[in-house]
């Protein structure tokens, strides 16, 4: 060969080789942020180009399918009663992507998970259509039906769970939106899309309140403080006179904590003070526990943790840096003590199951379409906040309140509830309409199959009227008969 044919010959070499590298990196390395541009239509025409599979609640689907037409996308979602399942499906948009179990799963609804390699294979090799895998959820059906005609018009969130397993059984959030409303790309989706967007509707329907949303917990967290002060034997019997002044004089300063209305606080045992709902006794025992105590008794039962169930849920805030007066305020639910739903359920849930906390999830199983069992949940335990002594102590001390405190609105007949209320402050110098709050269990003679944390919001009520009895001990109520009822 010549030599210049061998330059030739050469050079178109260091071509190929060239084009080889190039190809291996495009579908090796850049492969998952091609799959995933926004630009990428192929991505979006492939998700919808099959049914997706659908989430279960009950054993039956609450979400479906539907042909659509002038579109290159084929099939687009559908929800049954949309608005009050939007908390745990989200939405599966062919304009607006998805969100939520929809977004979450969404690889294995579209039966592109590779655990669904061997379905695919064999529906290939028999002709059939690809189709999605089910998600199998969790929820209780007439749990989330209480939880959501509950909350009615009223601006609010519910989060239910099993104690025993943390299998959550109702997430509802209110103002809600029908996901089905936006799911394909027409004209009027977009239309839809934008008016539940919360820069247009300051509601924010969108939000899920059950997960995202964290709001001062008030009175429900002296749960969590009276949690502290048994483990740490602050107090172990809690009939005994706590030497509490009232008013009691916050560390540092010159200000008295004070108690709403004339109630028995002074001295109060922690029984009375649960009872009743005394800033000044819960203000005490934190302060004389320290930041450290109450800081590690709020993380075991879950606070500064992001939760995934698998959905994410936002991260409850106890502060990890303060002054003695802010655990003071801190340790009866004010200062910056924020907490979810769901996070407020979940310590209702570890004093039910006599101290354990199981680690909360709503996915009980996938599916592949031919029904065999791809991925089974298996309950797990979190952490341990409490003894198995104390964890019925406070249960003695909850039941107290239901039966005789401020709680009497969740009383079940034949039934063993503990609850507490809270009617947490909002707004600079508490000059909004404060949150109601209400947490609680059932217990049966096998434990407790439900724990319930409820918050509304409700600007229109009389400020006199906004309590966590009044308001939200009712819906708790109801979510709790219905899980029992079952």
């Amino acid at each position: 060969m010549n030599k210049p044919l061998r330059r030739v010959a050469v050079f178109c070499g260091l071509l190929v080789l060239a084009l080889l590298a190039r190809v291996n990196y495009v579908q090796f390395v850049q492969a998952d942020q091609l799959s995933s541009d926004i630009h990428n239509r192929r991505v979006a025409i492939n998700q919808y180009a099959q049914p997706r599979g659908d989430i279960i609640v009950d054993g039956k689907a609450i979400t479906g399918h539907t042909t659509t037409t002038g579109s290159d996308f084929k099939y687009k979602r559908t929800y049954v009663n949309g608005p009050m399942w939007a908390p745990l499906t989200g939405f599966a948009s062919q304009a607006f992507g998805t969100n939520m179990l929809e977004g979450v799963e969404d690889k294995f609804l579209t039966g592109n998970d590779d655990r669904l390699f061997f379905n695919r294979t064999i529906d290939l090799l028999t002709g059939k259509e690809k189709k999605g895998g089910n998600v199998v959820t969790t929820l209780n059906a007439k749990a989330q039906e209480a939880a959501f005609k509950g909350l009615g018009d009223k601006k609010g969130a519910v989060a239910a769970i099993d104690p025993r397993t943390g299998a959550i059984l109702a997430l509802a959030s209110t103002p809600s939106y029908d996901p089905g409303s936006f799911a394909g790309n027409s004209k009027t989706d977009s239309k839809n899309w934008t008016a539940v967007d919360k820069t247009n509707d300051t509601d924010d329907p969108t939000l899920n309140r059950a997960l995202r949303q964290t709001y001062p917990p008030g009175s429900t967290f002296k749960l969590v403080t009276a949690a502290a002060a048994l483990e740490n034997g602050q107090d172990t019997d809690i009939d005994a006179n706590t030497k509490t002044p009232n008013p009691y004089p916050l560390p540092g300063t010159r200000t008295n904590l004070v108690n709403e209305g004339h109630i028995p606080c002074k001295d109060a045992s922690l029984r009375v003070a649960l009872r009743y709902s005394c800033n000044t006794v819960f203000g005490k025992l934190g302060a004389d526990l320290g930041q450290q105590k109450m800081l590690d008794e709020a993380e075991k039962f879950g606070f500064n943790s992001e939760q995934f169930i698998p959905v994410r849920a936002a991260a409850s805030n106890f502060d990890k840096k303060m002054s003695p007066d802010q655990v003071a305020l801190s340790s009866i639910g004010q200062f910056d003590t924020a907490a979810t739903p769901l996070q407020m359920a979940m310590v209702a849930g570890a004093i039910a199951n006599n101290g354990t906390l199981m680690k909360p999830y709503e996915v009980d199983k996938l599916v592949a379409p031919n029904l065999s069992t791809i991925a089974q949940t298996n309950p797990s335990e979190m952490s341990k906040p409490l003894t198995p002594e104390n964890a019925q102590k406070l249960q003695s001390m909850m039941e107290t309140v239901v039966n005789q405190g401020t709680g009497t609105n969740a009383q079940i007949p034949g039934v063993r509830v503990g609850g507490k209320t809270g009617t947490a402050q909002h707004g600079v110098g508490n000059d909004k309409a404060p949150y109601a709050w209400f947490v609680s269990y059932a217990m049966t003679d096998q434990g407790s199959p439900v724990a319930v944390a409820v918050v509304v919001e409700d600007g229109s009520a009389n400020r006199d009227d906004i309590t966590g009895g009044g308001l939200a001990a009712p819906i708790a109520k109801k979510v709790m008969e219905a899980v029992l009822n079952k």
